[in-house]
């Protein structure tokens, strides 16, 4: 008998360890979300409030609209319509999401990271050029043309990119994974931030001149998202 409760304490401890090993805290849905000590003053959680379960209708979980087109009459020759939770309440806590890009000939999505996603592109139509980035210190670039039907995945935070190197438009959707992915567009980020990064430190970092930086950094960085 003794040997009988021995047993089931060991296996119940050995259950409660692997329990505690595998836990870890949410991925984080928005870029900042500082503790604070008095909930009155709470804006945001990590995600959305929920709504009543009462409430819920069918209007929740849907969208009209990925047919149409984005307005790729922009610098960057490309437009993105995002389906997330913003657009679909419903996406909330489910980890997943959509977007529609559309691509002028000869134009891109330029090189971007998803903080909090994994993304799977499938091209609808035309011929897209698309690569992804290794982190440090590898740095590797892996690249592939892609045509209608064509799949492509870009791994959660890797910097990648999609150019469309036909005549003619071409369309791409995509699920990630995360109801709010979040973009950070390289030269965006790092040329177009508000305020401005010094010019020193980025004159150093790209190994230009610091003028040369001044006259990027005053140029208009279109936001395709």
């Amino acid at each position: 008998m003794k040997k009988g409760v021995s047993f089931l304490v060991t296996v119940a401890l050995m259950a409660l360890a692997s329990s505690l090993a595998s836990a870890s805290d949410p991925s984080p849905l928005q870029d900042t979300c500082v503790a604070i000590a008095e909930p009155k003053n709470a804006v945001f959680v990590n995600g959305k409030f929920c709504k009543n379960p009462n409430l819920t209708k069918a209007e929740d979980f849907f969208y009209s609209g990925l047919d149409k087109p984005g307005n790729i009459s922009n610098p960057v020759g490309s437009a993105v319509t995002p389906v997330n939770v913003a657009q679909i309440p419903g996406l909330n806590t489910l980890g997943i999401s959509a977007v529609r890009i559309d691509y002028a000939p000869y134009g891109q999505n330029p090189p971007h990271t998803h903080p909090r996603a994994t993304e799977i592109l499938t091209v609808l139509e035309g011929t897209l050029l698309v690569g992804l980035v290794t982190s440090n210190p590898e740095n590797r670039l892996f690249t592939k043309v892609l045509n209608k039907g064509d799949v492509f995945v870009f791994p959660i935070g890797l910097i990648h990119f999609q150019f469309n190197i036909g005549h003619t438009n071409a369309v791409a959707i995509a699920g990630l994974s995360s109801q709010n992915p979040g973009v950070i567009t390289i030269a965006n980020a790092v040329f177009g931030s508000d305020p401005a990064i010094d010019p020193d430190v980025l004159s150093r970092a790209f190994q230009l001149d610091k003028n040369v930086v001044k006259n990027i950094q005053s140029r208009f960085w279109y936001d395709n998202n």
